[in-house]
């Protein structure tokens, strides 16, 4: 099943894919969140063919992964770790599929693109064991881990440089796991302005899709919504010769195999896509 957040008369309805390709509206006061909870639904309203869609819901928690690709981590001149580099991308960067990209250069000259396979946490769970991990998966998502990479080495962490408003993408549709069979291999591409700059795949990942579950499960409580960014392949822009930064008038366009594909316009404070170009 895919399941979707849309506008529709500037509300915002849960929507259900339909076989056909269309989209169909489910009950007014049923949320992707309830869903995702164990909620019951059924689209038996509209039949949506050109959906707006919006941010599919807004996660409890994100947990961001770093250094997971093999490929990213020889392009950074770094060793290969030895357990997964953890660090929180804050709920509030959350935004849509479709939504502006607010650089504010007064704050970032150096954001960059990541765009990552997330996983969608369908229950509450700690201590998983890898083999049992992917069970408590409920779906997929594409994300953007847009980053401030000035503001992560100034800081020597990463909650600045990862949570700014707009730093996180999600969309347009939440696929569930059944329709994902195997992890470890599904595509992952960005265009900057219409130039393919990353094409990777998630079998070049160093930790799996289940071992990054249960290394999070054993140090905290999963629930139901959080998201795990799993990591992004070569090709992000700081580390490019020379370095490419995201700048108001970009356009930057990401797609994951089998979810969908997002495009964000880059925009500064108080400006409109339009106005930015």
């Amino acid at each position: 099943m895919r399941y979707a957040t849309v506008i529709v008369d500037e509300a915002r309805r849960l929507a259900v894919a339909q076989p056909e390709g269309d989209w169909r509206l489910t009950a007014e006061d049923v949320t992707l969140l309830d869903v995702i909870g164990g909620a019951d639904v059924t689209a038996t309203g509209d039949v949506l063919r050109q959906p707006e869609f919006a941010l599919p819901y807004r996660p409890p928690t994100i947990f961001g992964i770093g250094l997971n690709f093999h490929d990213t981590v020889r392009e950074m001149g770094w060793a290969i770790p030895e357990k997964p580099y953890l660090f929180p991308k804050l709920s509030s960067s959350a935004c849509g599929p479709f939504d502006d990209v607010i650089v504010d250069e007064n704050l970032t000259t150096r954001a960059d693109w990541e765009a990552e396979l997330a996983v969608v946490i369908g229950s509450r769970v700690r201590d998983l064991e890898p083999a049992s991990a992917l069970g408590a998966v409920f779906g997929y998502i594409a994300a953007n881990d847009i980053s401030a990479r000035d503001l992560q080495a100034d800081d020597g962490q990463w909650v600045r440089g990862k949570g700014l408003d707009t730093f996180c993408p999600l969309g347009p549709a939440v696929v569930t796991a059944d329709e994902i069979r195997d992890p470890q291999n599904v595509g992952i591409r960005t265009w900057l302005d219409g130039e393919l700059v990353q094409d990777g795949n998630t079998s070049d990942m160093i930790f799996s899709v289940a071992e990054l579950i249960s290394y999070c499960s054993h140090h905290f409580t999963l629930h139901p919504g959080d998201i795990i960014l799993t990591g992004t392949p070569t090709g992000c822009g700081d580390f490019r010769t020379p370095p490419i930064a995201l700048r108001p008038g970009n356009v930057v366009e990401i797609e994951v195999e089998g979810i969908g594909r997002q495009l964000n316009r880059v925009t500064a404070p108080g400006r409109s896509a339009a106005a930015s170009g």
